[in-house]
């Protein structure tokens, strides 16, 4: 049987995206077409003003920033200290402390939330999507220590299984999915799932990995807020697209992971502004490199922690910059872009 969190229609998550309230991880709209189902504005936080040295100055808790460093092949550099970084926000730099050790590193628990693309057009690679789905489960989840989580999407979003450290049950979850939807609401599935499953899972790295072939057609957030939700509750978001295929007709370009089309890009752009990745997968042996890879990037992050020179809830968008500290041929850092300064932020 399908689980849903909640049962309010899409009215309620346009409250959330207002105001950060509860939202459903079942919606269905029917007739409602793609284009009139635009978010309302979120609202603008005031700012605080204590110029008159009466106001509250409410000051921004410490930044958790999730670095990925990896090579020229894409894979990860541990060993790294935090002498080798450099963190800017607003093109300041910051005074932060990482977490670095592989022992440090690995008590921090993973929580992994896991969403397929279950609309229209994944029909014919279904058991395919399934199976990719019941591989990276198995490869990500430690016994007893990792909690994984499973979702579908399509014209609804639904809760498949809740986190869990118990293979068997999301196992059964996974093979419990027989039929696909109509449309695709990626948008939402990713919003709604961080809002109420992300925020409060404690001290924990935290990730979604994403199996879809298509563009969004029927959410009512936008990829901006996708980014935002994300980037807020300190999820990393990485995204397998099934798009080109498993049976020799990959979409050219795709194969060779470069961006196709203007649904790519948001792709890329969903994961790369979260500190993710987005791989375009051409056949079976690439797929399983894809998950093996985000596996170990999962597990190798850095974690720093600094308190931000504007520490103020102004409701203005940060833009963070990591760097190394020296050049160092071939290596890549990756983090999230940037965060919005309001008191929204993660238990």
């Amino acid at each position: 049987m399908r689980t849903a969190i909640f049962s309010f229609l899409l009215v309620t998550l346009a409250a959330g995206l207002l105001g950060g309230g509860a939202s459903s991880l079942a919606h269905d709209q029917p007739g409602g077409p793609a284009a009139q189902q635009t978010p309302a504005p979120r609202a603008t936080p005031t700012p605080v003003d204590d110029d008159d040295g009466n106001s509250e100055v409410v000051r921004i808790p410490l930044v958790r920033l999730p670095i990925s460093v990896v090579d020229k092949k894409g894979q990860p550099v541990a060993g790294l200290s935090a002498g080798d970084f450099q963190i800017f926000e607003d093109k300041k730099a910051q005074q932060f402390e990482l977490l670095s050790k592989i022992e440090e590193l690995e008590r921090l628990p993973v929580y992994v939330g896991v969403l397929m693309d279950t609309s229209s057009s994944t029909a014919g690679k279904l058991q395919f999507e399934k199976e990719a789905a019941l591989n990276f489960v198995h490869t990500v989840a430690r016994l007893r220590k990792d909690k994984v989580a499973f979702l579908t999407f399509d014209h609804e979003v639904n809760l498949r299984q809740d986190f869990t450290d118990k293979l068997d049950l999301l196992d059964k979850a996974i093979n419990a999915v027989k039929t696909p939807g109509r449309q695709t609401s990626l948008y939402d599935a990713i919003w709604i799932f961080c809002n109420e499953k992300m925020r409060g899972v404690g001290p924990a790295r935290r990730a979604l990995v994403v199996i879809t072939d298509g563009d969004d057609t029927y959410s009512r957030a936008t990829l901006k807020d996708a980014i935002d939700i994300a980037q807020r509750t300190e999820t990393v978001i990485f995204a397998i697209s099934t798009k080109g295929g498993f049976s020799g007709s990959a979409v050219p370009g795709v194969e060779a992971q470069t961006v196709k089309d203007a649904g790519d890009k948001d792709l890329v752009k969903l994961c790369e502004e979260t500190g993710g990745r987005a791989f375009f997968t051409g056949d079976m042996l690439a797929l399983e490199r894809s998950f093996s890879t985000i596996a170990k990037e999962i597990r190798s992050q850095y974690i720093a922690t600094y308190r931000p020179s504007n520490d103020r809830y102004d409701g203005s968008y940060r833009r963070i910059e990591v760097k190394l500290a020296s050049e160092r041929d071939g290596l890549k850092v990756r983090a999230k872009k940037g965060y919005l300064a309001v008191s929204d932020t993660v238990k």
